[in-house]
């Protein structure tokens, strides 16, 4: 394995009080391969290692790169994986006001990947994190060869939920309130649990502690507040038709962040996309079998055509 990331001329560390607060702890998951780039104005935490085509790891709302603190050394052994956090996720700034939108995170990405000069062949997004991956790839000028979704959240919300959801969202993201009632709760661990088995996930005592740490950070939630308040998928579920590229939709059986028969009936409306339903996962199917969706990911993006492995 290697670390393919250099650190960038351009990128700076914003010291406040001696401390930078954006600055990756020592003991983040892959600390080692962390780096900070800045590219047009908004400074990434990215995490880079292996060797091949490169494959992009998009974290879903809320979370960071810590999400793939398993994966990406699986799947390092066959591709230059890069794993970013999103705009105000994790270790990475804000974009401005008003430009949290999956439009302008997607045009974020396609900054990012011409400042550190990669071509990404596969892209591989978990729940928002799928749907920015789509929409860069409808977007992009060379379009990546495949996608993966991970208990992709790609359906708009229908009914009273859109009439309720979204004013609610821009509400708590207007008032500078939320986040500090939010991170405070975020100090009770057991609060934090319930949350991710309110996912239909167990996960590991490493991941809690990563979403622990998150939550209890005003900025963070404070940009997830921001991305929820814009998040508009209409015009990506108009478009999907059009897409000519492979897509792969994972659908953990257990998901109650997303209801895994979304994934079919996005998958319908796609000329290429199929669709594997990982019988014992929930919405964080990454986090608890790792091995499995590697396997799964290296088999569709290496070797098209051939039968995807199925769980036990």
């Amino acid at each position: 394995m290697m670390d393919r990331a250099d650190r960038l001329p351009g990128a700076r560390v914003a010291a406040a009080r001696g401390e930078d607060p954006m600055s990756v702890p020592a003991d983040w998951p892959n600390r080692s391969v962390s780096r900070q780039v800045l590219s047009f104005g908004t400074r990434w935490h990215v995490q880079r290692m292996g060797e091949g085509p490169t494959l992009v790891l998009i974290h879903g709302t809320g979370s960071s790169t810590h999400s793939f603190r398993d994966l990406l050394p699986l799947l390092s052994t066959s591709f230059d994986v890069l794993a970013v956090d999103l705009p105000g996720h994790g270790f990475s700034s804000r974009l401005p006001d008003g430009a949290m939108t999956l439009s302008a995170i997607a045009r974020g990405l396609s900054g990012l990947f011409e400042t550190l000069d990669v071509t990404p062949r596969y892209l591989v997004g978990h729940s928002a994190g799928a749907a920015i991956a789509l929409r860069f790839a409808l977007d992009a000028r060379e379009a990546p060869e495949a996608i993966v979704g991970l208990n992709a959240a790609l359906l708009p919300f229908g009914g009273m939920l859109t009439r309720v959801f979204s004013p609610l969202a821009q509400f708590f993201a207007s008032t500078k309130l939320m986040p500090g009632l939010l991170a405070r709760r975020a100090q009770d661990r057991k609060a934090v649990e319930r949350v991710i088995r309110g996912t239909g996930s167990v996960i590991d005592a490493a991941g809690i502690d990563g979403y622990q740490r998150l939550f209890r950070r005003e900025a963070h939630l404070s940009a997830v507040l921001a991305m929820m308040a814009s998040w508009e998928l209409s015009r990506l579920r108009q478009e999907l038709p059009a897409l000519d590229n492979r897509v792969l939709l994972m659908a953990g059986a257990r998901d109650r962040a997303v209801n895994p028969g979304e994934a079919t009936r996005v998958a319908d409306h796609m000329r290429r996309a199929e669709v594997i339903t990982l019988e014992d996962s929930g919405h964080l199917a990454h986090e608890e079998r790792p091995e499995q969706v590697a396997a799964i990911i290296r088999r569709f993006c290496m070797e098209p055509g051939e039968p995807l492995e199925r769980p036990d």
